[in-house]
């Protein structure tokens, strides 16, 4: 990439031209801006603060109002009160993470950024879900790393595809490239968490590589009751207090506290030679110090006080998947695959047309906007991803909409 003689980076690679339906939305808000009174139907919100949630603003402005800081004395691993209360916060799961395990960070995606520097090196290779969220390639790319996907298999439920994973690191010499795998638990979109019977065997397959866990948990408070599986009791929430591999369990405010404008993440480091880990986390981390004093000061009252928004959101989505399925249940062209947690719903639709073509014409002819199942790397056609955090009345509405165009069938 070249601008006015100027030469970029070969990571810069990706192309800035939007792709059909945004074009097509843009194409729509103009003209319901310059025309016509009524506006698109968004089923594809992921914004906590655009959700109309009712947030405790005195007791977050009150949190934020610490007068210690004006004064500027960082420590790189996080402050202490800090970071004494994220380790709180897993014990009020049920969870000891001591003090010294923990690293905080400006984001989760920050959080992704240090682990790829502390484990990889250029050239090396990261193993990632798919379907998934689309982020691994660009921040695995700002570091010089490759992305290779692993397949998570729908058979009822989600499970990981263990003989692809062999397949991609077969644990000889020749094939040691790979230095991490990603999980996200609950997986973005699918909503599925790790069973304890999947990490028994990713332990063990792990070990035999040398191979670091990655365990992205930003979701794992939003789980579902009383949803299909094999038991409840084998879900697992959370590995921040794994200890038989090499793991690093991320989370933050963005979604635990719907909060993503604070900017405050953590890595909780576990496993064999996690004080190796840690120590050396603390010195990329002091080469940024990026965490702002205000919300590590704040952190312990912004826990607290947005337990109200973690349990509106646990009833806004609960309530908008029990719409999904009334709407699209038995008898419908549609079907909704089984989801244990997270704050999105996969909806499988006829493949009578594509799924982008789904999408477009479900924009274009009823005003609705989702996201095909493209966007985050389905391997087969035809998935539609639905935001379950979208408001309810825009929800109920879209999904109606949605049901009506069953006609697209014959």
């Amino acid at each position: 990439m070249q601008s006015s003689g100027v030469r970029f980076s070969s990571r810069f690679h990706w192309d800035s031209q939007p792709n059909r339906l945004t074009a097509l939305l843009a194409e729509k808000r103009r003209a319901y801006r310059d025309n016509r009174p009524s506006a698109v139907l968004d089923l594809t919100e992921s914004n906590p603060t655009h959700a109309g949630f009712a947030y405790p603003q005195q007791e977050i402005l009150e949190a934020l109002s610490d007068p210690r800081a004006l004064r500027y004395d960082p420590d790189p691993r996080g402050l202490l009160t800090a970071r004494e209360a994220v380790s709180q916060y897993y014990a009020a799961r049920g969870v000891h993470v001591d003090l010294s395990r923990i690293i905080l960070t400006a984001s989760t995606s920050e959080a992704y950024a240090y682990l790829f520097k502390l484990l990889t090196n250029p050239g090396d290779e990261i193993l990632v879900p798919r379907p998934s969220y689309p982020l691994f390639e660009y921040l695995a790319a700002m570091e010089s790393v490759t992305v290779r996907q692993y397949p998570l298999r729908y058979d009822g439920l989600w499970h990981i595809d263990f003989a692809a994973l062999d397949s991609l690191a077969p644990g000889d010499a020749s094939q040691d490239r790979v230095r991490a795998l990603v999980v996200v638990n609950p997986n973005n979109p699918t909503g599925s968490f790790l069973k304890k019977d999947e990490w028994a065997r990713l332990t063990a397959w792990a070990e035999a590589r040398n191979v670091a866990i990655l365990s992205d948990e930003v979701f794992s408070d939003f789980a579902f009751s009383g949803e299909p599986g094999r038991g409840r009791a084998e879900k697992i929430a959370t590995l921040a207090g794994a200890t038989e591999t090499p793991v690093f369990a991320m989370s933050g405010l963005s979604k635990i506290a719907g909060l993503p404008q604070m900017k405050l993440g953590w890595i909780v480091a576990g496993g064999p030679g996690h004080a190796a880990a840690i120590e050396s986390l603390e010195w990329i981390a002091d080469t940024y110090l990026s965490v702002a004093t205000p919300v590590q000061l704040a952190l312990d009252r912004l826990l607290i006080a947005t337990e109200t928004i973690r349990q509106q959101i646990r009833e806004r989505t609960a309530a908008n998947l029990r719409v999904a399925r009334e709407a699209l249940g038995p008898g419908s062209p549609f079907r909704i695959l089984n989801v244990e947690g997270g704050w999105y719903i996969i909806v499988q639709v006829p493949r009578t047309i594509s799924e982008e073509e789904w999408a477009l014409t479900l924009l274009r002819e009823a005003d609705v906007l989702v996201q095909p199942g493209f966007f985050y790397d389905f391997e087969t056609e035809a998935f539609l991803v639905v935001s379950l955090l979208t408001a309810p009345g825009v929800f109920r509405e879209g999904i109606r909409r949605l049901s009506g165009l069953a006609g697209l069938i014959a």
